[in-house]
């Protein structure tokens, strides 16, 4: 009885502690999910508001609102073309590294053009753009020159399973067009009527008028002369003497 009691008690606890670790991994993933959720959230308010600065604040104010803008475009599109690649691309890994060596200088670059966003001297700003619009402009270069070599090479490989997919659906057709005939069975036709039955063709054998000699009754060699006709001037044979 006791080990029964034991052996309930540890199932218990069994359920217990799969049900705790089922739930934290609920709880995790709604809230990587919700966290998720409230970064695409604030990022697309921050695009939209940088998109109405520039057209809203022209100046020096508009000219770093536009170099936010490109900058966060060109890195978050270059972010998602590396991973999506890398899950199919092992020879991608490397270009991820060199991608997060290079958001490092995109995030200082972003927060310091964020902070000159504040700056009521226009002068300042008027001297400090051509250094930060060079800065932008490598970065986002160094961005796009990886995601598209990243998709040219996507591209590349898929162009080459195409082509070799062609070839063999190519050879597959010409196979399936180049068919053998076998050797089969001689095919028997049906007799010839006039064959079997003797009769030339055209003539039927039971409804034809004249038959074949053999199939005519044979006479007898010796048959009994018929009666002969009787004339008037003709005499009387004279019965034969009994003597």
């Amino acid at each position: 009885m006791g080990t029964v009691i034991t052996v309930i008690a540890l199932l218990f606890l069994l359920f217990v502690v799969f049900g705790a670790y089922a739930t934290v991994k609920v709880i995790g993933a709604a809230k990587r999910g919700v966290d998720r959720t409230i970064s695409q959230a604030r990022r697309t308010v921050e695009d939209t508001t940088l998109r109405a600065k520039t057209f809203a604040q022209p100046g020096p104010q508009g000219e770093l609102a536009q170099l936010r803008l490109s900058l966060r475009t060109s890195m978050r599109a270059t972010q998602e073309a590396l991973q999506a690649g890398a899950a199919e691309d092992e020879s991608l890994k490397e270009s991820v590294n060199l991608f997060e060596r290079l958001s490092t200088h995109g995030r200082e670059l972003d927060a310091e053009l964020k902070r000159l966003e504040a700056e009521p001297d226009r002068g300042t700003l008027a001297t400090r753009l051509p250094g930060l619009r060079e800065r932008t402009q490598r970065i986002t270069r160094s961005a796009d020159s990886l995601r598209w070599a990243a998709r040219d090479r996507a591209h590349r490989f898929a162009g080459d399973d195409l082509d070799t997919l062609s070839a063999q659906i190519d050879v597959e057709a010409g196979a399936l067009r180049h068919w053998t005939k076998e050797p089969g069975p001689a095919t028997s036709w049906p007799d010839d009527p006039a064959t079997d039955t003797g009769v030339p063709e055209g003539r039927s054998g039971p409804t034809s008028g004249r038959s074949r000699p053999e199939d005519r009754p044979s006479r007898s060699a010796i048959t009994p002369p018929g009666q002969r006709p009787a004339y008037p001037w003709q005499k009387k044979p004279r019965p034969e003497s009994t003597t």
